[in-house]
Order: structure tokens, then sequence, then C-alpha cells
């Protein structure tokens, strides 16, 4: 039989006070109530002064100003959401990093895809909550990696931690305030640019795919070419106009580099993705174009760029670090203290109160190989 609310509160006030403190979850699950209603019970109960709330557990008050550390209760049964576009291709190291921590914690983690589909970021976060999260890892499928004006608000909302993964949003937009931890994309486009011009290079292209990742790479390129004071080169086709069709976006790049090169404007190249590198360099060696001859190649992601039959340079995010320190965030925010988590924080410094929000921005790291001419091809 469905309790009162005054039923709920009490019951929930007899058994925190008989144990001094629960994780939302187990009480939730004891009760045999819904998490989303009891959060809401947990919250008004804490309004009242009668429990304290501490980052996914509920505390018996002590009468202190604040709670003791020790009465933190132990990861075991914390629950953390996690919802990513995908777990292919680039999200893979992303999940598997955020899953070492979770689980090193004594917790577990919850998937929910999005497949880029509308709403269903939102949709996902819901559906985890409703089975139990105590916070939730967000990689919302904004187009630009970051929200458009009024989109995203529901990342705002929720009533658990949250940390943006591989996602932020602009200044003055309400999800700025959210802790995110992402790859420094610009970085990477920067490095990449300074390698190139250190082989001698004035004239470097980027040709990007339409993608979350694009916009930080071409800040970063635009910013490191006017900071090397490089030869501006025009901009790739792709940067004004997109194509639905993946077959017409390798052509009009595959063109764009072939006319750049034979014209002399353009000596190298950066590609995202390393995928889309392996795809362009035989179709432009077939066409006369020798990599790294007449252009040196650095790719963007290192999936497979290492794979290539002319292994590809290439920028590699470090995706297992940043899910892995995403992780460690939100346990921090839920009390917990995470594997590897820097001396003097975690649970006792969650204990203290919530603390600044933190941005965390971890650098790409570029890995020389053949095609940027740096390295000769094996004989």
């Amino acid at each position: 039989m469905r309790l009162h609310v005054d039923q709920r509160h009490e019951r929930v006030l007899e058994l925190v006070r008989e144990r001094g403190s629960l994780r939302v979850a187990e009480l939730a699950e004891e009760l045999g109530m819904s998490a989303v209603t009891l959060r809401r019970d947990v919250e008004a109960l804490a309004a009242q002064g009668l429990v304290e709330r501490l980052h996914g557990a509920v505390v018996w008050p002590t009468g202190q100003s604040r709670p003791d550390p020790a009465a933190t209760p132990p990861a075991e049964g914390l629950v953390v959401g996690m919802v990513v576009p995908t777990t292919e291709y680039y999200y893979a190291d992303v999940v598997r990093g955020a899953r070492q921590i979770v689980e090193a914690a004594g917790a577990r983690l919850t998937i929910g895809l999005s497949r880029y589909l509308p709403d269903e970021d939102a949709a996902q976060a819901r559906r985890l909550l409703s089975t139990g999260a105590d916070g939730l890892l967000l990689t919302p499928s904004w187009e630009r990696g970051c929200p458009e004006r009024g989109e995203g608000l529901w990342a705002v909302e929720q009533e658990v931690p949250v940390v943006l993964v591989e996602r932020s949003a602009p200044l003055g937009h309400p999800a700025a305030g959210l802790d995110r931890v992402r790859s420094d994309h610009a970085h990477g486009a920067a490095e990449a640019v300074a390698h190139l011009a250190g082989l001698g290079h004035r004239a470097i292209a980027l040709a990007v795919q339409d993608s979350p990742t694009a916009p930080r790479l071409r800040v970063g390129y635009r910013a490191a070419v006017e900071a090397l004071g490089l030869t501006p080169v025009s901009a790739a086709p792709l940067d004004d106009t997109s194509s639905r069709s993946e077959a017409k976006r390798f052509e009009r790049t595959l063109e764009y580099l072939c006319e750049a090169v034979a014209s002399g404007n353009v000596t190298a190249a950066i590609v995202h993705s390393d995928a889309d590198a392996i795809v362009l360099i035989p179709r432009l060696q077939a066409r006369g174009v020798r990599v790294p001859e007449d252009l040196a190649v650095i790719a963007y992601d290192d999936e497979v760029a290492g794979l290539a039959d002319l292994p590809l340079t290439a920028v590699a995010p470090d995706k297992h670090a940043v899910g892995a320190a995403a992780a460690r965030l939100l346990l921090d925010r839920l009390g917990v203290v995470a594997p590897g988590a820097r001396a003097g924080a975690g649970a006792g410094e969650a204990a203290r109160g919530p603390g600044a929000r933190r941005h965390l921005d971890i650098l790409p790291t570029l890995r020389i190989r053949v095609s940027c001419g740096a390295v000769a091809a094996a004989p």
C-alpha cells in the first residue's frame, strides 16, 4: 500500500535515527519508493532541520554545524549514472576510465545511451535516476559541444550532483556553473600546428568533420597560426557548409587538399579524425599527392592512426583520463574518497560543504609517426 507523505517522512526519520546515516538509494529500496520521490522527501526534511543531506546520503543531525566525516557511509551501494552518445570509438575509453574509478571505490556505474537522438539525453538521465543513480556523468548531444541559448537547462535542474564530460557551456549559460571535465582540443590543435611549423611548414590547412570537437579545433588552430605568424590558409569547404553525405564530405575535402597542394598554397594539413585521414591519404596519393613529401599530415583522435598503412602522426586526447577524472570529481561531490584523489580531498572535503565547482581541462598528447615527415618511413 502506498504511504501518505507524512507516513513516508516518519519512516525515513525512524530509519535514519536508528542507523545514523543511509545512502539515498538504499533507503529508497528499503522503503519501496522511487529514488526521485525519496529525494524530494529528504529535501523537505532537510529544510526543516530534521535530517542532513550529504551528497547522496541522509545523515541524522548531530547538533554540530558540520557532519562528522566519519559518519559518511562507504561507497558500497552507491550508483553513478553515465549518459554518453555511444560506447563505440571515442567514448569507449571515456567509459572505461569512469568505470575503473567508480568500481575501485566500491560503487557501481550504470550507462544510458543517447545515440545523438533529440531529447534522448534527458530521457536517459531520468531513467537512470529512477533506477537509483546518486549522481550523473553527462555528455549531452550538443552539436557544437556546448548548448545553444535555451538548450541544456535540464542538466542544471537535476536533483543530484552532475559532472559534464567532454562538454562545456558558454559563460552566462546556467550550465556553465556545473562541474566539468574535458579534453583541451584547442590545445591539441595548437600543438599540431606548432609541430608542423617546427618542421618548416608555413601554410597549414585544417580539415575537420562536423562534430562537437570541431569548434575547439578551429579555435586552437587559428590561435596557433596567428601566434606563430604563419600564412593564413583559406577555410576548408566544410567550415562554411557541412555535407550531409559522408561520400560528399570526403570528396569535398579531397578536392580542397589536392587544389591547395597543386597551387603551392598548402604543404601540411591537420585532419579530424584519424579515420578520415586513413580514407583520404590513399585518395590523395592516387591523385599524385605524396604524403608526407608533398603534404605532411597530422590526424586528430588517435583511435586507429597507428594502424594505418602509412602510420599517422596524431593528436591523442587522453579519453581514459577524462572519464577517470570525471568519476573522481563526481564521487568527491558524493562524499566518497575516490582512488587516486589528491591528498586532502574526497569525503572529508565534501563533508565540509559543497565547495567550489571545478572545470578541468586535460591536455592531449602528440604522437609522432611517419605521416608528418618527422620520422622516416621504414624501407
